[in-house]
């Protein structure tokens, strides 16, 4: 019973920390919320959460790669692979070896490679604390889906970089060339892996379910247990479970795509990755706070580990690498926006630098999340040889600083440079948007037309399906009308529509209002009442989205 009650306590101190940040009257990011109120569970109660490091790794990483890599948009991703790519590998192998050789020189107790397994685990950056702190300041899309394929690729080879540190720490002896053997079979593999489970288990799906019909539940448990099976996979064949986690996820768009699911499916499984997000992302950052107090009660112990006496030598650390961190990051950053991103096509345009803004947001946006508490606490407890890995405590004591401090300063400086920051424009986006709702529009018209010739052939009362048929795709009509203006005639479409969507937003409530009236006085049967404000609420989804 204890372990159950431990697991509400943490799932209740998710749901309160998301309240008391909404309360607030300044912004404090929700991760930081947790952290205290993990921290405040950590003095209060009696009881300590044992992290075993191969659980917590198995437990949290898979589901949370696997739906980076399924919801991250790709087009978008593919637009600035280029800077993407130098971010998430380039910045990650500077990071590693910079601070690696930078912490071991700042810190000689800890061994060369304890310190480049620190310097990996710090590596990886965290959207989803980027968008706690961005949450009152409107963050530019490009920057954010730019952050969100870096954070995906960089978790990935952060990762990996852990894992051969840590091998090297446990065998004491590294060769590069084995090493890079050893990474081509770790990441190639785990790739292929994720992709061939994710293929099969969708082909598989597809096949049973257009022969037997389709099972909602079971097609959510589907999804949910793909990342455990190709992770799990590749760990058997020494591949990287990580990478695979994140193949499988992209993978599973493209799937999705040639095979679709029923809408309700659709909708429910969101729902459930939503609330599979939220909880597991939370319940990394409270225990992350319910582990500080142990932490922090040992640093004199930990701090001896370093040669020094007073546990103030600790926070000079934490700042020394936050700083370290923040500079090799800014510095990369320039780099690439200066070589990709802002690059323009005319000699002219090619001698200006990028905003300096720009460059600073993307620098304090570099935030360390739940990849790296959870990357920290997978450290082996005991050597090979049996003794205590050397420098564990130091190291999460040290990650776990990082992470409140980075959270600390960009929750302070991020939202006073994304103010009015504006990105590089991308005018396809809105143009293939308009595209897109025309061409289906055209298509729906098409298809209602055939429907209504086949359904009304040789009735009588034709005239009816032909006025319903003209009703509908008069809306559709509509909607080709607007979206094929241009210039401030499409403006002013645009700002009708979203009149005209405040204006259906406020009818919804009113309708539901009066709904729940007629419940509350037994004017409405209760089935009757919750179907049709389950049909409202998902006209409100749709006008909101």
């Amino acid at each position: 019973m204890e372990s159950v009650t431990i697991v509400l306590v943490l799932l209740l101190a998710v749901v309160v920390s998301g309240a008391i940040s909404r309360m607030l009257p300044f912004t404090v990011p929700k991760p930081l919320v947790q952290i205290a109120l993990g921290a405040a569970i950590g003095l209060a109660a009696d009881w300590r959460v044992a992290l075993e490091p191969e659980l917590f790794f198995f437990l949290f990483l898979p589901p949370l790669l696997f739906l980076d890599g399924w919801r991250i948009p790709k087009d978008e991703l593919f637009k600035d692979i280029s800077t993407v790519v130098e971010l998430a590998l380039g910045l990650v192998i500077l990071t590693v070896v910079g601070m690696g050789l930078f912490i071991h020189w700042m810190i000689p107790a800890m061994p060369l490679a304890v310190a480049f397994a620190l310097a990996a685990v710090v590596s990886p950056t965290d959207p989803i604390a980027v968008s706690a702190i961005a949450a009152r300041v409107p963050i530019p899309k490009r920057m954010m889906h730019i952050l969100e394929g870096e954070s995906l690729l960089n978790d990935a080879s952060g990762l990996v970089c852990l894992r051969f540190a840590v091998a090297a720490a446990l065998t004491g002896t590294f060769s590069a060339y084995n090493a890079a053997l050893n990474f081509l079979w770790v990441a190639f593999g785990g790739l292929a892996i994720g992709i061939a489970v994710t293929m099969a288990v969708t082909w598989v799906k597809f096949r049973v379910s257009r022969r037997f019909g389709e099972d909602v539940g079971s097609q959510i448990l589907v999804s949910l247990l793909i990342p455990f099976g190709s992770y799990l996979l590749a760990e058997h064949f020494h591949c990287s479970g990580i990478l695979a986690a994140v193949a499988a996820g992209v993978t599973m768009s493209f799937a999705e795509i040639s095979r679709q699911a029923l809408p309700a499916t659709r909708m429910r499984r969101n729902s459930v990755w939503d609330m599979i997000q939220f909880t597991a992302n939370g319940i990394i950052f409270v225990l992350l706070g319910e582990q500080l107090p142990a932490i922090l009660h040992g640093a004199t112990e930990t701090v001896e580990q370093t040669g020094h006496h007073h546990a103030g030598w600790l926070a000079i650390y934490v700042l020394a690498i936050t700083l370290g961190l923040a500079a090799l990051r800014f510095m990369w950053v320039w780099v690439s926006l200066r070589l990709t991103l802002l690059r323009r096509r005319t000699r002219d345009d090619d001698s200006k630098s990028p905003e300096w803004r720009l460059v600073a947001a993307m620098s304090f946006a570099g935030v360390r999340g739940a990849i790296t508490l959870a990357g920290v606490l997978t450290l082996p407890l005991v050597a090979a040889d049996g003794a205590p890995f050397p420098a564990r405590d130091l190291a999460i004591f040290l990650a776990a600083g990082v992470i409140v401090t980075s959270l600390i300063i960009a929750s302070i400086g991020l939202p006073l440079l994304l103010r009015g920051l504006q990105m590089p424009s991308d005018h396809s986006a809105q143009a293939q948007e308009d595209a897109a709702r025309v061409a289906a529009a055209e298509a729906a018209i098409c298809e209602i037309e055939r429907v209504q010739h086949e359904l009304a052939a040789g009735r009588p009362d034709a005239d009816v399906y032909a006025a319903a048929g003209a009703r509908i795709m008069d809306l559709y009509r509509d909607r080709i009308e607007s979206r094929s203006q241009q210039g401030a005639a499409a403006e002013a479409a645009r700002r009708e529509g979203s009149i005209e969507r405040e204006l259906r937003l406020a009818g919804l409530r009113a309708e539901r209002a009066a709904i729940f009236r007629s419940t509350r006085e037994r004017n409405l049967g209760s089935e009757t009442a919750n179907r049709l404000v389950r049909e409202l609420d998902l006209l409100e989804a749709r006008y909101r989205s």
